[in-house]
């Protein structure tokens, strides 16, 4: 026993070593500071722990709800937001029934995850889709490229640091970590070469290391080449004197791989035409390459370069359409894409009021199909067609500027135009008119999904608040759910100033939904506070309603629109019916 201690390294020692290490790699500039130095934080309360693992005990997401939210950023992929939806949910729904239950029949021995694969071309949005739904979850999550890895003791990232670095992303919460959803993108470049001979360890050597951490393995967050790792060992083993090992088990975290597989649809349908030759038969041939993945099967993956095990781990198999330029005009409308918000921003630093007509749009998507690369082409059409303007803009005392069919087709001249005092006043208008094609727009939407929205607000949606939201989204750069948001906190102020007014001068006056509107359109336009709409009612209000209560002892009062855009035949009216 005393010669296995010997072996144990002093934990000075070890401190001595990393120092150097680290004074090596990174000069003078990253030091250790012992963590007997370091304040020590509390221990963690058996109430603490129980609270860690609850963190699911609350987690009721049904697929159409998730499917709804998506809807609200994607366009087109019906089936892959109805897969996506499904088993993410079904995932998650799974964790925390078995968490409550504590019960030995929920634990199914042999029970496989349902780790997903996503198939399509660049740019259909299958990244996009994946950092919604961990966003809109709550879990960690974590992305990379299937081609920066290697085979475990090979060159090379190792896969396995894709789960420390979920325990990173959950502030060192192992717990949470595990319940995270590690993304790996490109994993059609892993497939192994058919024409190589040999090991090949950045492709099935890295399909071979993903096979544990697929299904259900412990990983250790302790490793030689990891610094901080390192010095967590440390601080635990000068605080207790015990070496503990931090372990992450891998058995609920869900992996969602993609690629674009651009040869694959050959080998199905060379799979298809094969099975479908012989007498009598009719070959049928898919009209494109993209149509022949939605005949998919599993010996089509083996024969592209994958291997059995591994294909064989992940069960759920969907396929993302190309999009076409009608998409992605559909993208180019949406409330909350990133490009159109991303500009409307780029120019607000300036101070300059941008906006885009229906006509622009459209010959933004057909320049960006013409790129080739699904949605990533929007960004290039809209820089393309706007960076002339972003450039000379700033230094003029342009205010508002609209993009027009003619601002994509030619900026040079429509940019001499702009500049020019004659056409101040004819493009005034036509920003105006373009606002007020947005704004009818964005109350459309509204009213085309209020249900939903209202439901995951909290908040009624009515015609009228489905306007307030399109004003306060047309005059701020904001994503629609934070205008919705917004919205909804003025409605709450009008609530406080209802019962602000009641605690001070004891009269209890209640504020009709038209009337919680017109207060709403003040905050919205004038930019006042709740506090100079609570004196303005009781400088208009509070004598007249208080003579009615001396008189008749009433103390409640209802406040439409009508009374607070003129207050004096509001009470005018009522006192003649109260008193008289």
């Amino acid at each position: 026993m005393k010669e296995k201690n010997e072996n144990i390294p002093d934990p000075k020692q070890i401190e001595k070593e990393l120092g150097e290490f680290l004074n090596k790699k990174f000069g003078g500039n990253v030091k250790i500071i012992s963590p007997s130095m370091l304040p020590r934080k509390a221990p963690v309360s058996g109430s603490d722990q129980i609270k860690d693992q609850d963190k699911f005990a609350h987690f009721d997401l049904k697929p159409a709800e998730l499917i709804a939210y998506l809807d609200q950023y994607i366009v087109k992929q019906d089936k892959a937001k109805s897969i996506l939806s499904t088993k993410i949910c079904t995932h998650f729904n799974r964790i925390k029934h078995i968490a409550a239950c504590q019960d030995i029949d929920s634990k199914i021995t042999g029970s496989i995850k349902s780790n997903i694969l996503l198939l399509g071309p660049t740019g259909v949005g299958k990244t996009y889709l994946i950092k919604l739904i961990a966003k809109k979850i709550g879990v960690p999550f974590v992305k990379a490229d299937a081609t920066k890895f290697s085979e475990t003791g090979y060159v090379g990232g190792d896969v396995e640091d894709l789960v420390r670095d979920l325990v990173k992303e959950a502030d060192d919460d192992i717990k949470l970590a595990e319940c995270g959803i590690v993304y790996i993108d490109e994993i059609d470049k892993i497939a192994s070469n058919r024409n190589l001979r040999g090991a090949d360890i950045s492709r099935t050597g890295v399909q071979r290391a993903l096979l544990k951490p697929m299904e259900e393995t412990d990983v250790d967050l302790k490793v030689p080449h990891d610094p901080v790792s390192m010095m967590q060992e440390l601080e635990s083993y000068q605080k207790t004197g015990k070496r503990i090992n931090r372990r992450v088990n891998t058995g609920n975290i869900l992996f969602i791989l993609s690629g674009a597989f651009s040869e694959l649809d050959e080998i199905i349908a060379k799979r298809i035409t094969t099975c479908s030759m012989g007498f009598g038969s009719t070959l049928k041939h898919p009209e494109n390459s993209f149509d022949s993945l939605k005949h998919l099967k599993a010996e089509d993956l083996v024969e592209f370069g994958f291997e059995t095990e591994f294909i064989g781990r992940i069960p759920i198999r969907c396929t993302l359409d190309p999009l076409s330029e009608d998409d992605l005009f559909s993208i180019l409308r949406m409330p909350n894409n990133p490009v159109i918000l991303g500009k409307r921003l780029d120019f607000a630093a300036y101070g300059i009021d941008i906006r885009f007509t229906e006509e622009a749009l459209h010959l933004l998507a057909r320049k960006a199909f013409k790129e080739n690369t699904g949605a990533r082409g929007i960004v290039s059409a809209v820089e393309n067609a706007l960076i002339l303007f972003e450039e000379k803009l700033p230094s003029t005392n342009i205010i508002n500027f609209t993009v027009t069919k003619q601002v994509v087709d030619n900026p040079f001249a429509q940019l001499e135009e702009i500049l020019s005092e004659a056409a101040r006043k004819k493009l005034d208008i036509l920003h105006l008119k373009a606002k007020k094609e947005q704004k009818k727009y964005i109350t459309d939407y509204i009213s085309d999904n209020w249900k939903n929205l209202s439901l995951k607000h909290g908040l009624t949606l009515s015609q009228d608040r489905a306007l307030l939201v399109a004003e306060y989204f047309c005059t701020h750069v904001s994503e629609l759910d934070n205008a919705i948001e917004k919205i909804k906190s003025y409605y709450e102020m009008v609530k406080k100033i209802e019962n602000d007014f009641f605690n001070q001068y004891d009269l209890n006056i209640l504020f009709e939904e038209d009337a919680v509107d017109f207060i709403i359109e003040q905050f919205i336009n004038n930019k006042i506070t709740s506090r100079d709409i609570l004196t303005k009612i009781h400088a208009d209000f509070y004598d007249g309603l208080n003579m009615i209560r001396g008189k008749s002892e009433k103390k409640r009062f209802f406040i439409n629109r009508e009374a607070l855009e003129n207050h004096e035949k509001f009470l005018d009216k009522l006192i003649r019916k109260e008193i008289s």
